[in-house]
């Protein structure tokens, strides 16, 4: 049995991971988001709101449970949120970059630190894999919070696994960016001002020209991906590249 936890299941690139995956009969998925949206007798649902910390930690026992038949023990670290957008000292509310941090970063290095805690005796396969983008890797105006907390999570992958091979584990450790996908997130982009986001008609324009991957595409892509991880080598990889 394989055994796949991924956070942000409800909708989106989340959503869609899950529901490939679950094609699979010997696949079981634990998904963790604030609602539930999938029914299947392999899907168990644990609600959690990653905005607050303190109650994920006391909730991370609910995730981890023994799974002592799993041959396979995978981690998608997937929910994320582009959070206020807008200029860094125009009227920024200082608590907006810490809601975007836990969610982005403390609650996806809370639940790594867990997983491989956890599993650490386990004789299954295990990987983690953090869901990056490619706004981890280049600036853009008005995202300041969402670059940075990407760029963590790049770095935090990295370290990991470097941390992992010294152990010699033989656990992997992947960000992977998605590239630009038709969700949610990217309506609340392109409702941006131009005036915070310089290049949003951009991103209009992709979904007027029909440049948006669909969640299920990048679902189907994943999945692939998770099934033949020993091929990467690297841990920073993207969907655009498989």
């Amino acid at each position: 049995m394989n055994l796949y936890i991924i956070t942000g299941s409800s909708k989106g690139i989340g959503k869609a991971i899950a529901e490939e995956l679950l094609k699979d009969e010997n696949n079981q998925v634990v998904g963790v988001s604030r609602t539930c949206s999938i029914k299947h007798p392999n899907y168990r649902h644990q609600p959690m709101d990653f905005s607050d910390v303190e109650a994920v930690e006391h909730n991370l026992q609910k995730i981890f449970l023994p799974y002592p038949e799993a041959t396979k023990l995978v981690l998608i670290n997937n929910a994320g949120v582009v959070g206020d957008i807008g200029y860094v000292g125009e009227k920024m509310p200082n608590e907006r970059f810490e809601f975007v941090f836990d969610v982005n970063v403390i609650v996806p290095a809370m639940l790594m630190n867990s997983f491989l805690e956890v599993y650490q005796q386990h004789a299954a396969q295990k990987v983690v894999v953090n869901i990056s983008s490619g706004a981890g890797k280049y600036p853009v105006d008005g995202w300041a919070s969402y670059c940075a907390s990407k760029a963590a999570i790049d770095m935090l992958s990295q370290t990991v696994q470097l941390e992992q091979d010294k152990r010699g584990t033989g656990v992997k450790i992947y960000a992977l960016s998605p590239g630009v996908v038709d969700t949610p997130m990217q309506g609340q982009i392109r409702a941006s001002d131009v005036s915070k986001f310089s290049t949003v008609e951009k991103f209009r324009q992709y979904k007027e020209n029909n440049e948006l991957a669909a969640p299920e595409e990048v679902g189907r892509k994943v999945a692939h991906f998770l099934q033949n991880t020993d091929k990467y080598t690297e841990v920073i990889v993207s969907v655009r590249d498989m």
